[in-house]
Order: structure tokens, then sequence, then C-alpha cells
């Protein structure tokens, strides 16, 4: 007869190490004081315990139920219900592609297919180095950059089958991989601490990363009414002109880009910089 697992812990689970337990404690004290019911902290009680064994143990759940006087199975039906918290060792590193519509029609289900032949691994499986753990998401609201892969939950825009491969590569390789978007790269344990609630130290970090692109913009702008330019992507590897509406620096001239290592646009509309992008008409005016 075949066993079959529900996902629950099997109990008692082992306690951490006293010195573990003792870190562990003072932290979920801070984030507990922050919520008027001491419930309200298990998600990001969750996310610290994951940044401590990089996905949620029996032990980590044991933990959160003591800290916030709930029994284990309440605490097993959130941490099971959201895809953010890993159920078994994962990568230090969990790139995700997105296969949702927009992306889908883009390229993402080419570009989940080549890393999976690439890495040599299935959907929210690792690869036997420790560094890369492959999934296919859903939708994370950058339409406008489809086909759109994340790592640790930056993002990486206008992907492709090559570009998405040498950046697993570069990622397993140990080389400096810069998001489109966003703060610099750090472990998915690091970027559990964060989400736990806790200051990116990082120096620079919280500075870089900075706002949405043009792209994103361009419905803002045509909502208020302002002039909308013929161009709401930048030319990769170029400075782009600021627009009316387009945020400047402190002397007036437009933002540095930010490109991301792997950037590879397509030849679409929303990613061709030469193709105009928006309504022609001048309706509403």
């Amino acid at each position: 007869m075949t066993e079959v697992s529900l996902g629950m812990p099997r109990l008692p689970a082992p306690d951490y190490p006293a010195e573990v337990r003792a870190r562990l404690e003072a932290d979920a004290k801070e984030i507990i004081a922050r919520y008027p019911g001491s419930r309200s902290a298990l998600l990001p009680l969750l996310h610290l315990v994951q940044s401590e064994e990089g996905h949620v143990t029996p032990t980590g759940m044991r933990f959160c139920a003591e800290m916030l006087d709930l029994t284990t199975a309440e605490v097993n039906a959130v941490a099971t219900f959201y895809t953010m918290y890993r159920r078994k060792p994962s990568g230090d590193y969990q790139v995700g592609v997105c296969t949702n519509t927009l992306c889908a029609v883009m390229g993402g289900d080419a570009i989940f297919e080549a890393l999976q032949e690439h890495l040599g691994v299935g959907n929210n499986e690792t690869t036997e180095d420790g560094k890369v753990t492959l999934e296919h998401i859903e939708c994370n609201a950058a339409c406008d950059y489809a086909p759109v892969v994340m790592v640790n939950w930056e993002f990486f825009d206008n992907q492709t089958p090559e570009s998405a491969k040498k950046l697993v590569d570069d990622l397993r390789a140990g080389r400096e991989v810069r998001p489109t978007r966003g703060a610099p790269l750090c472990t998915f344990k690091e970027t559990a601490r964060i989400l736990a609630g806790f200051p990116d130290e990082r120096p620079g970090a919280v500075e870089a990363s900075g706002s949405a692109g043009p792209a994103s913009l361009a419905g803002l702008r045509l909502a208020k009414g302002e002039a909308s330019g013929p161009k709401v992507v930048s030319p990769r590897g170029g400075e782009a002109p600021a627009t009316a509406g387009q945020p400047t620096t402190s002397t007036g001239e437009a933002p540095e880009p930010h490109p991301s290592s792997h950037d590879a646009p397509q030849r679409t509309a929303a990613s061709d910089p030469d193709n105009p992008a928006g309504p022609v008409t001048k309706e509403g005016k």
C-alpha cells in the first residue's frame, strides 16, 4: 500500500539548539511587538524561521506555535497555504518563470521548458549543487515587461530562453547578476529575513529599489492628462530622454537607466523603442 503524505508535521518535532532558539526568540519578540494581536505576526514569523533553514520545517512550525500560543495545526494550515513558504530544502536562488497569460504567449512557456532541460530539474526542484530552485509562478504584475523571470522576487524583464539560461549559469557560477529593477540580489535566506520585517543593511540596497519604469508609468501619465512620448521603454544600453511626467534627478536630468545584466528585449510593441506604444488618437482631449 502506498503511503500518502498530507504535509502535516510529524510530532513531536525537535527543538532548535539552545543558542539558535535564544536568537530566534529575540527576533520573534521584536516582530510580535509590532502587532496589537500576537497571531497577526504568524506570516513574518514563518519568514523568520525560513531564513534560518531555507524552508519551513516542523521545528520552525513548532517554534511559531509556541511563540504565538497557537496549535501546530493552525501554523501548518498557513504555512502550506502560501507558496512563498517552502516545505522542503531549496536553492540559494529561487528562479521563478511567469507562465500566466501574457508572459506565456510572449515566451514564458518556452523559457520554462528551456530551463527545465538546461538545469535537468522539474517544477519546484533544485539543482544538485543546491544553487537554483526552478518554479513556474503566476502573475507578478509586470506584464508590461513580459516575459518576466524573478530571482528571489527581484525582476528580470523581457527575457528569452537564451538570456534565462545565461542567468542561471551565472547564478550557479557565482558571477554578479543585476536585476532589471529593484535591489541587488541576495540569497533566499537573506530575502526571507527581509520579508520578516528586518532592514536590508547592505549599503545602497534600499536606494537601489527605485520606482516603476517608463512602461509602467505610461498609463498613469495619460490618466493625468500629461503628454505621452512615443517611447515607453528606453533603448537597452542607452539613455532615454526625459519626457513629460517622467521622474528626473535633482538636476532635472533623466535618471540613469538600470538595465539588467540579462536584459533581452523582444521585438514587440512593448519592448521595441522604435515602435510607438500607447494611444494614437486624441480621444478625451
